[in-house]
């Protein structure tokens, strides 16, 4: 019989399920898999269930059985992260590009996400864009998505104009701006380390 410290310490593995989730995906049932490793299918059962932890012998006949090693049965499991902003916490942020008045605001989609892969921002784009367009550049790639207006994207003064429902992506090491064309502008900009 095992103490409730170390219990414990071993459920957090969830070895039975590891096994379980094993054997399902090769389709063998516990019989089948008890003649592969010479265990019995009740104790197999037992360890899938979580009523019994195996020994590391006995943990090694099944992971050779399967063809992985025993840290599979010891590595965390890969959890989805999964991270809800909802519109009511977003705050707003003007960014002037060092400019005195503001170029864009926007607000970011997905600060609450930790070890992002990605950063995602809500941006508004003034009717009347600042006096001059300050370009900036981040290291990375950068997709824009235009939701409502037109949206001036100049890149190495080059300036595409983009339609409601258009996208564009690009490199984003180099000077790049942004302006609305004609009329407020709202858009979807994801940019990538």
């Amino acid at each position: 019989m095992l103490s409730d410290t170390l219990e414990n310490g071993l459920r957090k593995y969830q070895i039975g399920e590891k096994l379980r989730q094993l054997r399902l995906r090769k389709k063998m049932g516990l019989v089948e898999l008890g003649r592969h490793t010479g265990l019995s299918p009740a104790m197999l059962s037992k360890i899938e269930r979580g009523r019994l932890y195996p020994t590391l012998p006995t943990l090694m006949r099944i992971a050779l059985a399967f063809g992985v090693g025993l840290d599979s049965f010891f590595m965390p499991r890969s959890r989805h992260m999964v991270s809800i902003v909802r519109a009511s916490e977003r705050m707003k942020f003007d960014e002037t590009l060092q400019g005195a008045e503001a170029a864009f605001t926007f607000e970011c989609l997905d600060f609450k996400a930790e070890g992002r892969k990605l950063n995602a921002y809500y941006a508004e784009f003034p009717a009347t864009p600042p006096a001059e367009e300050r370009a900036h550049r981040h290291e990375g790639a950068e997709l824009i998505f235009v939701l409502s207006g037109r949206l001036g994207v100049t890149i190495l003064e080059e300036e595409t104009v983009l339609d409601k429902g258009d996208a564009i992506y690009f490199e984003s090491a180099v000077d790049h701006s942004y302006r609305a064309a004609a009329s407020p502008c709202a858009a979807i900009v994801v940019t990538v380390p």
